[in-house]
């Protein structure tokens, strides 16, 4: 049945549009995903007609400028597993918390790991002093009091200034192989909560989250014991997001969730309905048959098998010297998926 008075048609494309902003593209000698590009540029003129306040097509405008630099700021390091490193402004180098995240940016660098912070004082310029401006990246925040970057990444190269807290996390989370947070305050919090979403939620790739209190500290202890008393208590989680998190007050324990958690596993990608997670070693046969009917609960059906690259994978030229396993995920239990990537560390 056609639509009645043009509702609910797509839009029709206006091919001289189309054509001038290929000539565009050209003109400026073409380059990287020529279409996405393309799209952008017709976006980016609707914005004449739909967006009339002059503020928000500055957010649009600041947002575009900011994320494009970051992202190429990056790029030169796309192969380097980094950590994130959170926690309070105001800590001293005379805590004990910033002593450990010293210790802990140290050894993180020595396992391999490059470093990021928000690039301002207290636990972020701890962690830069132990890792060094070398395998360190700053992504610093304009304030109304003017943050200015601690002297150990400030004249950095890999040092990069946002206006929005926003697009700040964006680069945050796309970068980050796994999240350190240290005692801090709202921000520490805020930054905590959005990585425990994004996993919760599979709108990120699965990432380490520690949780490191001062030796017999209680900070982190103290928030778990009220996550687990006012949420999952009362039901507003699942008794499985428990395992987006770890708590510690050993560096070197926080050193070693990061490394077992990359021991085995790479990363995850959907294609279509199914599940991939790419390893640098498949469990045996029978370990996978075991995996299968331990996590039945999270398959929609089938079992979980090894495969070889799916074609998507191989277009994409999507780590395919990796080994692959694959099944039919629910999309709904995250937690549990995250168990069963521990699992397959085990093997």
């Amino acid at each position: 049945m056609k639509p009645k008075n043009g509702k609910n048609r797509k839009p029709v494309a206006d091919p001289e549009l189309q054509k001038r902003i290929q000539e565009l593209i050209q003109y400026k000698g073409g380059g990287y995903n020529e279409e996405d590009v393309a799209d952008i540029v017709e976006n980016a003129l609707k914005l004449l007609t739909d967006v009339k306040d002059s503020g928000d097509v500055r957010i649009i405008k600041i947002a575009l400028r900011e994320l494009r630099y970051a992202f190429r700021l990056f790029a030169p390091f796309i192969g380097k597993r980094k950590v994130t490193i959170f926690g309070s402004a105001r800590t001293g180098p005379d805590a004990p918390e910033y002593k450990q995240a010293v210790e802990f940016g140290r050894k993180i660098s020595q396992a391999g790991f490059m470093v990021i912070t928000g690039a301002g004082s207290g636990i972020m310029q701890a962690g830069h002093e132990g890792a060094g401006p070398a395998k360190s990246f700053g992504v610093n925040i304009r304030l109304p009091w003017e943050q200015v970057a601690n002297p150990v990444i400030a004249e950095d190269k890999k040092l990069v200034t946002f206006r929005y807290f926003f697009t700040r996390k964006l680069i945050f989370i796309r970068h980050s192989d796994a999240i350190v947070l240290f005692p801090g305050g709202f921000g520490t919090f805020d930054e905590g909560y959005e990585a425990l979403t994004l996993m919760q939620t599979g709108k990120s790739q699965f990432f380490p989250l520690v949780l490191v209190d001062k030796p017999g500290g209680t900070f982190w202890k103290t928030w778990d014991a009220n996550v687990r008393t006012q949420l999952l208590k009362t039901k507003l989680i699942s008794p499985d997001d428990i395992s987006l998190y770890q708590i510690t007050d050993n560096v070197d324990e926080a050193v070693n969730i990061i490394r077992r958690f990359y021991s085995n596993f790479h990363s995850t990608r959907f294609v279509r309905d199914l599940l991939v997670i790419r390893l640098q070693k498949a469990p045996a046969a029978g370990k996978l048959a075991a995996m299968s009917t331990s996590f039945a609960d999270i398959i929609v059906e089938g079992k979980i098998e090894a495969i070889k690259p799916t074609p998507d994978e191989i277009e994409d030229s999507d780590n395919l010297e990796l080994a692959r396993v694959a099944f039919q995920f629910n999309r709904r239990d995250y937690g549990r998926l995250r168990q069963l990537i521990d699992a397959l560390n085990e093997v």
